[in-house]
């Protein structure tokens, strides 16, 4: 699984940040940036509780292209 991050939805409140900072790091004006590659199993429940807390519904989770050939 991926983090992705729709930046055009995206308000900047930076809650990702606070609920995943080992994967999202916010810029100087407060806007995340997701790291890239996959979300590590370990870290994977808290991705999900990250995207369902964003505001604006900017942050999802997507299967990467080695998930979907399965």
């Amino acid at each position: 699984m991926r983090l992705r991050l729709d930046p055009i939805a995206c308000a900047g409140h930076g809650l990702c940040a606070d609920l995943l900072p080992e994967h999202v790091d916010l810029d100087e004006w407060g806007y995340p940036l997701v790291h890239p590659g996959p979300v590590p199993a370990d870290v994977l429940r808290r991705a999900r509780d990250a995207v369902a807390a964003c505001p604006t519904l900017a942050l999802r989770l997507e299967r990467s292209e080695r998930d979907r050939s399965r």
